[in-house]
């Protein structure tokens, strides 16, 4: 499975690790995701998702409908 968000598709970034000397060695910086069975209401279900912290922040602060809404997503987008 892609390490990547399922709501808002944040995923893993390029980038060097830089020694003292400025050598650089490259390195990948992975996004921070969390699995989570959020509980939808309207469907009086949950559904498995990996979703970055941020989001998370997002879904408790202007709830799941919210938050699909504002990046475009639809609930069958993350479920399937």
């Amino acid at each position: 499975m892609a390490h990547k968000c399922k709501i808002s598709g944040k995923g893993n970034q390029q980038g060097h690790r830089v020694s003292h000397a400025k050598n650089r060695t490259k390195h990948t910086f992975k996004a921070n995701l969390q699995p989570r069975r959020i509980f939808i209401a309207e469907e009086n279900r949950y559904v498995k998702v990996k979703v970055s912290t941020r989001v998370l922040r997002t879904i408790d602060k202007i709830g799941l409908r919210g938050t699909l809404k504002k990046y475009g997503v639809s609930l069958k987008d993350i479920t399937a």
